[in-house]
């Protein structure tokens, strides 16, 4: 008796599948964007789903294939200063302005 395929199915005997996210550009000169993912025992069979999937009709100019545990996310955004330039209704100057007038106020005057 033998042990089924661990790639989920998809005939490769004792491969191990692994998830690849795959970045397409539309055209020369334009930011890759995320296309999706393929699933694939290695990087030659994921190169080649990519292909398949996103590039083989000529939608894309190239192809940027990553597994996707060599991402890194970034999570922490330390805001110093306290800014944030994603408010509706923009970066307000006047809370800054006058913190700024009162230190500069509380601190003596060289004479």
């Amino acid at each position: 008796m033998t042990e089924p395929p661990k790639s989920g199915g998809a005939g490769f005997a004792g491969a191990v599948a692994g998830v690849f996210e795959v970045f397409r550009q539309e055209r020369k000169g334009v930011a890759f964007e995320h296309a999706g993912s393929v699933v694939a025992p290695d990087e030659t069979f994921a190169r080649a789903y990519a292909h398949e999937q996103y590039g083989r009709r000529g939608e894309s100019a190239a192809l940027w294939v990553v597994p996707r545990g060599s991402i890194l996310e970034v999570e922490d955004f330390v805001d110093e200063l306290n800014r944030n330039y994603h408010r509706v209704d923009g970066y307000s100057l006047k809370a800054k302005l006058a913190e700024a007038r009162g230190r500069a106020s509380a601190t003596p005057s060289p004479s």
